[in-house]
């Protein structure tokens, strides 16, 4: 199995594709769908779903022109697929940024159950992560996770947006994600890669 981080739009969103020998991955298309596309067709695989860690604005930007595209569901947490056609849940209309249309999108073809899924021959587990926002989820793969706006290297996720809670994303990290093995591999949602060990070790917020 093999993981490769995209980075989209001005904020550096990371969108993953993870694939094997029998097709792709998805994960959190944030942007620059062109880009996204030219680097699916280099690993010669076929998408078979978009899965989202979460559905602010910055992770769902190129879902619509890739589901389209490709002909795959999307799969997002049931807590959060009406901020997927609600510009101020998924805070693209907010006025934040002059340059960024209120962003739509069709309701998710599934809802994430917190189990395991076996989709392109591919195994994972979602598992809730909450406290970024209240239906953020993490892809958790044979040895590494994919943790959107979660858990970064040497930080964790903003906590003062619409159902943010520091204490809930806290306990999120604590009981769903440093559970894991220390050698686990962590993909952020923004940044670089990192691993459970080291941000169990060094991650201020859990080292004071």
């Amino acid at each position: 199995m093999h993981i490769e981080q995209l980075k989209t739009g001005r904020i550096e969103e990371n969108c993953y594709l993870v694939y094997n020998e029998e097709a792709l991955l998805i994960i959190d298309p944030g942007e620059d769908a062109e880009m996204i596309q030219q680097q699916i067709e280099k690993t010669e695989q076929q998408p078979v779903a978009i899965l989202l860690t979460h559905t602010h604005y910055d992770h769902i930007g190129a879902v619509e022109a890739l589901r389209n595209h490709y002909h795959v569901p999307v799969y997002v947490s049931p807590l959060e697929q009406e901020w997927l056609g609600d510009p101020i849940l998924n805070l693209s209309g907010l006025g934040r940024h002059d340059d960024i249309a209120d962003i739509i999108v069709s309701p998710a073809e599934y809802e994430f159950e917190m189990k395991s899924y076996h989709l392109g021959g591919m195994d994972f587990r979602v598992v809730p992560t909450p406290g970024h926002s209240i239906g953020s989820v993490s892809f958790i793969f044979d040895d590494f996770v994919v943790s959107g706006d979660a858990l970064f290297q040497g930080s964790i996720g903003r906590t003062d947006l619409y159902t943010g809670n520091l204490e809930q994303l806290l306990d999120s990290i604590q009981t769903q994600l440093f559970t894991l093995p220390d050698e686990f591999a962590v993909y952020p949602g923004h940044g670089e890669a990192t691993t459970i060990g080291h941000e169990k070790h060094t991650n201020p917020f859990f080292n004071r």
